[in-house]
């Protein structure tokens, strides 16, 4: 799964490369948007049963450069799983979009994020995931995406979050 994804998002960062340089002259001005969601979040621990997992927060910001490529914050917190508490999660990605319709964009994310629980060692690895985006309005949109923040050799953590984003 892990190979899937990253060559998903690979693939969507190529795309819009290549849709980038055959559009001759960029006339798209760079957006902004910030987004809020709900973060379904689980440490699951490999070989073992004890997975935890609960809802946090997670704040994104991001500059979509055109309708194919956008540089994306995460920044989470929240949710406690017996005695497990993620402190926070922050990390940068590129984004690589997809507009299937004018109101429907599949997108892929790679990127490196900083992750801490308890006050333990913070962690930091290679991340990626894709998701969906579903405008209602030229500036509001809901998504939905699936996240691997860290794939350490005894654990991964993952995470689906729900939300709304504004486009400026």
């Amino acid at each position: 799964m892990k190979t899937l994804l990253i060559s998903a998002a690979a693939a969507c960062l190529v795309a819009a490369a290549t849709a980038h340089a055959q559009g001759g002259p960029m006339t798209y001005q760079p957006s902004p948007y910030v987004g809020a969601d709900a973060l379904f979040w689980e440490l699951d621990p490999d070989g073992r049963a004890d997975d935890r997992d609960s809802t946090g927060l997670r704040l994104r910001a991001g500059v979509a450069f055109n309708d194919y490529f956008a540089l994306e914050g995460h920044l989470g917190t929240g949710g406690s799983d017996g005695g497990l508490d993620l402190d926070y999660l922050a990390g940068g990605y590129a984004k690589g979009m997809l507009p299937i319709t004018s109101s429907f964009t599949l997108y892929g994310l790679l990127g490196a994020t900083e992750v801490e629980f308890d006050g333990a060692d913070s962690e930091t690895d290679v991340s990626y995931g894709g998701g969906a985006s579903y405008a209602l309005m030229p500036n509001l949109s809901l998504d939905a995406d699936y996240m691997r923040y860290l794939d350490e050799s005894n654990y991964d953590f993952d995470a689906v979050s729900l939300g709304a984003s504004y486009h400026f």
